[in-house]
């Protein structure tokens, strides 16, 4: 269903189209947001496929595609981490992994997040201490660091342990990850007896503590009754905001919980929550042997087709569970309400702290969205504006934007910021995206009139600017805040909440605009290196740092394997390699 302007405003799926296409436009039944939407409708598209699965499918693709304002959306959708263990290597290493799995050697997971990962990867050094170091970092070692110190690592590096024994290190490391932890604990007591029983008691004594450490580690990561692969999922919704908890167990063992906040402009029932969740969420990830939901879902078996076809395993969705399964659904139920509150605390607060900007602006009516323009350079190279974006939800970062400024003088932050208020609202005038109520500017009353200039040159006259300067000694709190008409800056209620929210948004813009300043710099040293030797143009520039990934590779490589590169001849990448040791020379 489309606007006048070709948004799409809704994206659903229909057996009988008829049926439910004229149910939006019955009185009687569409809700009041059902009603609201209708009013903008001009067009409505129709695409028919073979299945119902292929629909569910397709659906759900169009939905992550766009996030159609009428939808529930799923937010969060960062590719999952894994436990990286390398097996071409004498000693490989064990490691955290995101994205592709283009490595050679074994992955663990999915674990919810990040922090999940580090932690098993702190529990495991504790008990097998496989190295987690980068490879560049161990192959260039000439004595221990301090992971062998503690007692993390067992110093392959500098040959402090050989091959056999490391190797048994893995293998325990690999036991325990795939869920067999007991087998170990019984595996490491029938090495303990065997050390005992030839008087070895210092070695007997290390395989103890392992199993003292392994056993409080499985005690707590331990499902009881549950073998295989399994996501818990449950879903708790309030005054319009749903919040969905999901428990990861891989080979009977919790791995961790996320929590999801999908996005929704109506009261949903949970289990309409969790049913446009599910296809969302696992379209590109691997989908486990069983979900066990909170709530009965309107198509189930539809679901585990879809997921089943999609995994290439059959996939089982349960709802009515008992003993300890119902206790760990429970569980995941009182988390997901206890976030949901918490949330829904956090967004009065927040809607407080706009009542309070409203109140010491003077605004007519409460500010809806808040952009801050940031500039950042080094010594006047390389001038970097950023712009961020707040709604009464908190940081919009899909609007958030970065401007590279060219063609000033260095330094000039008049001028940057002229530039980049003028390229962020020409895209406004092109309808990219919607007009902010208040504008903040880091800095003073120069810099308010060089985006007042910009903005009157776009004739867009409906947005409060407000300067925000440093108050003295750079104290939050004591932040100056200038206004265009103003002489004096403004009378601030000390500690009035909206001051919060303009720390926030000056901080986030600052925070944004150093992060693409150092990518920018970063970018520019990178290539400079390579820019200087001459011979080498654009394309073969691109070419060896695709080839040696990287420039530290290219840094490592020597001259007959940059020979290898195609157009490279042994004069240039002598070159090549000359400019990175020339300094090495006695």
């Amino acid at each position: 269903m489309l606007n006048e302007q070709g948004e799409i405003l809704y994206i659903g799926k229909a057996k009988n189209l008829k049926n439910r296409v004229s149910s939006y436009f019955n009185k009687q039944t569409a809700s009041p947001k059902q009603q609201t939407m209708v009013a903008k409708i001009a067009g409505i598209e129709v695409t028919v496929t073979h299945t119902e699965g292929e629909a569910l499918l397709l659906e759900c693709q169009l939905i992550k595609r766009h996030k159609p304002r009428y939808n529930i959306c799923l937010r969060d959708d960062k590719s999952f981490p894994y436990i990286y263990l390398s097996s071409n290597q004498d000693f490989p290493q064990i490691t955290f992994h995101r994205g592709a799995k283009n490595k050679r050697g074994q992955y663990f997971g999915p674990y919810p997040s990040a922090g999940a990962v580090k932690e098993s990867l702190k529990l495991l050094q504790k008990i097998f201490p496989v190295r987690q170091c980068d490879d560049t970092v161990y192959n260039n070692r000439t004595r221990p660091c301090l992971q062998y110190q503690i007692e993390r690592c067992t110093a392959p590096c500098v040959g402090f342990i050989d091959k056999l024994d490391y190797a048994q290190d893995v293998a325990s490391t690999v036991m325990f990850l795939e869920g067999k932890g007991s087998l170990l604990i019984e595996e490491l007591i029938a090495k303990m007896e065997q050390a005992a029983a030839i008087l070895n008691y210092e070695q007997a004594a290390g395989y103890r503590d392992q199993i003292g450490k392994l056993r409080s580690v499985l005690e707590k990561n331990f499902v009881h009754g549950e073998r295989g692969d399994v996501d818990i999922i449950a879903c708790v919704t309030k005054a319009n905001v749903a919040c969905i908890q999901v428990f990861f167990i891989r080979n009977g063992q919790h791995l961790g919980n996320k929590v999801f906040f999908p996005k929704m402009t109506e009261e949903n029932e949970p289990s309409a929550v969790i049913q446009a969740f599910i296809p969302q969420y696992y379209l590109d990830k691997p989908v486990p042997h069983e979900l066990i939901v909170s709530h009965e879902l309107e198509e189930t078996a539809l679901l585990a087709d879809v997921l089943a076809n999609l995994a290439k395993h059959s996939v089982a969705i349960s709802c009515n569970v008992r003993s300890e399964r119902s206790k760990w659904l429970q569980m995941a139920l009182t988390n997901a309400e206890n976030s949901l509150l918490s949330k829904l605390a956090d967004k009065q607060g927040l809607y407080g702290r706009f009542l309070s900007l409203q109140e010491e602006l003077g605004c007519k009516e409460t500010p809806k969205r808040l952009e801050c323009f940031d500039i950042s350079h080094t010594q006047g190279n390389q001038t970097v504006a950023s712009c961020v974006v707040f709604d009464r939800e908190g940081p919009v970062k899909s609007a958030y934007r970065r401007f590279n400024i060219e063609g000033i003088t260095g330094g000039d932050d008049y001028a940057a910021i002229y530039q980049a208020v003028s390229r962020r609202y020409k895209r406004l005038k092109q309808g990219e995206h919607d007009a902010p109520d208040i504008l903040f500017i880091d800095g003073g009353k120069g810099q308010v009139r060089e985006a007042q200039k910009a903005l009157a040159e776009l004739a867009i006259n409906d947005v409060m600017i407000v300067g925000v300067s440093k108050g003295p000694d750079r104290k939050p709190g004591m932040e100056k805040l200038i206004l265009v008409e103003q002489e004096q800056p403004v009378d601030v209620t000390p500690g009035a909440s909206g001051l919060l929210l303009i720390q926030h948004i000056r901080d986030e813009a600052h925070r944004f605009a150093i992060t693409g300043h150092r990518q920018r710099r970063g970018k520019v040293a990178k290539q400079s290196v390579l820019e200087g030797i001459s011979g080498l143009g654009a394309k073969r520039r691109q070419l060896l740092l695709k080839q040696f990934g990287g420039l530290q590779g290219i840094e490592q490589a020597g001259v007959d394997a940059l020979c290898s590169v195609d157009g490279i001849s042994k004069q240039l990448a002598q070159r090549i390699y000359d400019n990175f040791h020339h300094h090495d020379d006695h």
